[in-house]
């Protein structure tokens, strides 16, 4: 069978009474306190405050660092303010939540291309195919390490697997330079994602796609490299990217690939998904440090994975209002709701994960 019609044909089992009640008492809370579903005021000063940091740490880090230990703290600053841009900004953008107007949200999903992603490939990758099949082998390209990592139970095993929970960590690092680099112009090349076939960019969403690479390349290297030598250059854009690249694969590791979060399969004949969407979502999702409103800042509120993938489009600001709604209302339905209560807990939950993959204590 062609894989993409396979993936074409793959459905969820109707939405249920829990998935109604739930988006009934979320509406009705918004309703009731007066918040607006995108577009706060504090989303667009925390815009504002992370954009700075930015601006500020990469101003630091060209112009202003004198020796090697100032510009090694400056690049790992600016790794994590370019994650916080992600995390913060650009990722509302994606999804539509950051404002009331298309072109706002546009405009906050652009700062990725600044950062050296592309917006475009990124709204089917994540966007599209993560959110609709979240840990499903085979459609979820965000689990799909290809033959470096085993992240699934249902994804083939090799030998030297059983290390990756020691390896695994440094190739997160490398991530961000591969799709800065590498898997932005292969994928836009092949027109594929995984098995799924999406539409090229073309006109402004091409200029887009070029123009932002060349931002990019030029922030990256063709600025630092006025003021500095080459060799200079070379060596504290990994530091940057690498900082990135952690800084992003461990927020999304710890909400999906750990231990007890599902990775379920289609009915082989029918490409039925057992559960409804809204199920499939929190089970194969975990929450981590919900407490803490200092992280929840930081991350964007990431740290709420679960009402992040059952309400995508609102802006993660209310993330943490509604989380216990969503609890309640998951314990009253009997569906699993699950957090790591520490970053502790979270990352090395991901890395016994890593570890049984790897080791094959699970399989398919």
């Amino acid at each position: 069978m062609d894989s993409n019609l396979a993936a074409a044909r793959l459905v969820f089992a109707p939405g249920n009474e829990f998935q109604a009640e739930l988006r009934r008492r979320v509406e009705e809370f918004l309703h009731r306190t007066g918040r607006p579903t995108r577009g706060t005021l504090e989303l667009y000063v925390k815009a504002a405050v992370v954009l700075l940091a930015f601006a500020g740490f990469y101003g630091g880090l060209v112009f202003m660092a004198a020796n090697w230990w100032q510009g090694l703290l400056l690049a790992a600053s600016l790794g994590v303010s370019a994650a916080a841009i992600g995390l913060n900004v650009m990722h509302d953008g994606g999804h539509g939540a950051f404002s009331k107007r298309p072109w706002v949200n546009k405009l906050a999903a652009m700062t990725l291309d600044v950062i050296g992603g592309s917006s475009y490939i990124w709204h089917w990758k994540h966007g599209i195919y993560h959110h609709t099949y979240a840990n499903i082998t085979g459609h979820d390209s965000d689990i799909d390490l290809g033959w470096l990592g085993r992240l699934s139970p249902h994804q083939p095993r090799y030998w030297y697997h059983r290390w990756q929970h020691w390896y695994l960590w440094l190739m997160y690092g490398i991530m961000a330079m591969r799709w800065q680099l590498y898997d932005d112009f292969r994928d836009l090349l092949r027109g594929r994602i995984g098995v799924h076939r999406f539409p090229r960019p073309a006109g402004r969403e091409l200029a887009i796609f070029l123009g932002g690479k060349m931002l990019f390349f030029a922030l990256a290297f063709g600025i630092p490299a006025l003021v500095h030598p080459w060799w200079i250059v070379a060596l504290f854009y990994p530091v940057v990217s690498f900082v990135l690249g952690i800084v992003l694969s461990a927020v999304f590791q710890m909400a999906h690939c750990v231990g007890g979060a599902a990775f379920p399969l289609p009915q082989q004949d029918s490409g039925r998904m057992a559960k409804s969407w809204a199920v499939h979502q929190i089970e194969t999702t975990r929450d981590f440090i919900r407490h803490s409103r200092v992280r929840a800042w930081l991350l964007g509120g990431l740290n709420f994975q679960i009402e992040h993938h059952l309400f995508p489009r609102m802006a993660h600001v209310h993330y943490a209002a509604i989380s216990k709604m969503v609890e309640d209302t998951c314990r009253e339905f009997n569906v699993c709701y699950e957090e790591h209560r520490s970053l502790w807990a979270g990352l090395m939950a991901h890395f016994r994960w890593l570890r049984r993959m790897g080791l094959g204590t699970l399989s398919s």
